[in-house]
């Protein structure tokens, strides 16, 4: 691989990285505002999205150009794959980082529902799938990826169990309904941004492995159908 290829897939991977970080500034940023209800916090969120979407638009760009200047094949065109995806996944994450900072002002206007413990520790795992889906990616490191998965498990069970504790609020008291309403939006949220981290991490198994893993692990398993 010539010099010039080299630094220009270096560049990218840079970018990527970046939103990376931002993304996971802006969801940990969401969560200390719901956590803490904290309104500059969660002005913070939605003011600094737009360095995410100008981000993607940038990165999908660079690889456009870099595939019609190059014509990569193999691992370097997998490699730009992916990073659009990833970039895609990234930018969701951020919107759904927004989404959980506007519940957190509208829950702040009224007293604290309940003790946000069981949001925390989604909001724990959410976090931990996304860092450990970048790493992978970081080092190409496949060997994780099952786990990450298996998070999102835990993720989608706390959710539920969350319907069933909010719901049983609204029915038994009229007056909590809209607060338990937008606690659900919350761990909706929280719960599409584990999807997303999920389809990080299935990525980065296609990228090290030129497998496509994706529907293919009910039960944890990351063997396709096929054997392959």
């Amino acid at each position: 691989m010539n010099h010039l290829l080299e630094d220009e897939i270096q560049k990218i991977k840079e970018s990527i990285l970046m939103m990376s970080s931002l993304t996971d500034r802006n969801l940990s940023l969401a969560i200390r505002a719901l956590v803490e209800r904290n309104d500059t916090a969660a002005d913070m969120v939605e003011a600094e999205d737009s360095q995410l979407d100008q981000l993607e638009v940038s990165i999908d760009e660079s690889v456009v150009l870099f595939i019609a200047r190059q014509r990569p094949v193999a691992q370097d065109l997998r490699l730009m794959m992916v990073i659009t995806k990833i970039a895609n996944n990234l930018e969701r994450i951020g919107d759904q980082s927004v989404s959980i900072a506007r519940l957190t002002k509208k829950l702040n206007c009224e007293p604290q529902l309940k003790p946000y413990v069981d949001l925390q520790r989604m909001a724990n795992t959410t976090t931990e799938m996304l860092r450990g889906a970048i790493e992978c990616f970081t080092l190409i490191n496949t060997e994780h990826v099952k786990a990450i998965i298996s998070q999102d498990k835990v993720v989608d069970d706390i959710n539920r169990q969350l319907f069933r504790e909010l719901t049983s609020f609204m029915l038994e008291n009229p007056a909590t309904i809209t607060r338990s309403l937008h606690l659900l939006l919350v761990a909706r949220c929280l719960e599409r941004i584990a999807d997303h981290a999920k389809n990080i991490a299935e990525e980065v198994y296609y990228l090290g492995k030129a497998v496509d893993i994706r529907h293919t692990h009910p039960g944890g398993s990351l063997t396709p159908p096929n054997g392959a």
